[in-house]
């Protein structure tokens, strides 16, 4: 039978710390930012007993601080973590199946097995025997349920996902349990007085299509029935974007700081395309106001381009988007690519 397998790495930031650092293991470690929790920055990732006190990715690093104060607190090191995800993948590629890379820390294989448990516990072997790195497994007869099936595994285990087992497993699960699902779209669905995905799975697509729109409204009914697709495709990992931001200490409240700041975001950027070989099709300007929303717009470019004051120029013109009225504590600018697949 033909499965795919989501690897992801666990815990994989904190857990390359501990390579280095070997007393930190069974400790709660956050990592993010500098490392330093007074200062404005998010939790990258954090261990699992960081977790265990309520802390996860993206959260502010003085929201973690508080909710766990003997956290161990460590900077973000980019290069160390590129060198270790890379040699995981390297080790994926040796059982000689489809790799498809996803990120830093996760991967689909496409196997041909009867026996997909067994494939899995020797990926997980191979990978901790040449990384000393955990992973937990999922299988699924498509993408989608694989990428589930790993959360039920977490840490370090193995986790089937099919059809057979799809509404035992996820029927009575909120709807925000799907991939594709947010806090935004649950509420919207509660409004119909839809909340689990079993109802979901049974409500009315022309209703969801009404609500949501032709495309998004089935695309939801789909997601509930756990469909998805089963290709993995063997191609290096290509990034569909590039982007940079900067949180700052001290709240950019002049309008001229903001721009000015969006600009210099936009000129990183444009040396990270221009050393990628493709050029930009759309610009994304993020603003984080103060004390903690963000809104995200973009543009699509004129033509595509690597152009460092086109980049700029464009970046600047989606700012003009954004209302004026309150302090900013963040800024970034994403430059997206081209997408070269069909998903």
């Amino acid at each position: 039978m033909r499965w795919v397998l989501h690897v992801d790495l666990d815990q994989f930031l904190a857990a390359v710390e501990m390579l280095r650092r070997p007393e930190l293991r069974g400790k709660p470690v956050i990592v993010g930012g500098r490392g330093d929790p007074t200062e404005r920055a998010v939790v990258a990732t954090a261990s699992y007993p960081a977790r265990e006190f309520g802390v996860r990715s993206g959260m502010p690093m003085r929201t973690a601080a508080k909710k766990c104060p003997d956290a161990i607190f460590l900077p973000t090191d980019p290069d160390t973590y590129n060198e270790a995800s890379a040699h995981v993948m390297d080790v994926l590629r040796s059982f000689e199946v489809p790799v498809e890379v996803l990120g830093w820390d996760e991967a689909f294989l496409g196997v041909t097995s009867d026996d997909p448990e067994s494939f899995a516990r020797r990926v997980q072997e191979r990978v901790r025997a040449e990384t000393q790195l955990e992973c937990t497994v999922g299988i699924g007869d498509n993408r989608l349920r694989a990428k589930i099936a790993t959360e039920f595994g977490k840490p370090a285990g193995v986790f089937r996902l099919t059809a057979s087992n799809w509404f035992e497993v996820m029927g009575e699960r909120p709807t925000d349990a799907l991939h594709g699902v947010g806090s935004k779209t649950r509420a919207k669905l509660a409004a119909l007085g839809i909340h689990t995905v079993n109802q979901l799975a049974s409500a009315d697509r022309n209703a969801l299509a009404a609500r949501f729109g032709p495309v998004m409204g089935p695309w939801y009914w789909h997601l509930a029935h756990g469909r998805g697709e089963t290709e993995v495709a063997a191609t290096p990992y290509v990034a569909r974007s590039r982007s940079r931001e900067t949180t700052y200490q001290q709240n950019l409240t002049e309008w001229a700081d903001v721009e000015q700041a969006t600009a210099e975001l936009a000129r990183r950027v444009s040396e990270d395309v221009a050393a990628e070989g493709r050029p930009a099709v759309r610009i994304a300007v993020k603003v984080r106001f103060a004390p903690f929303f963000t809104r995200t717009r973009s543009a699509k470019l004129l033509t595509p381009t690597s152009d460092p004051a086109e980049l700029e120029k464009a970046a600047l013109d989606v700012l003009r988007g954004f209302e004026r009225d309150r302090p900013i504590r963040l800024l970034g600018v994403r430059a997206e690519f081209e997408r070269s697949d069909a998903r």
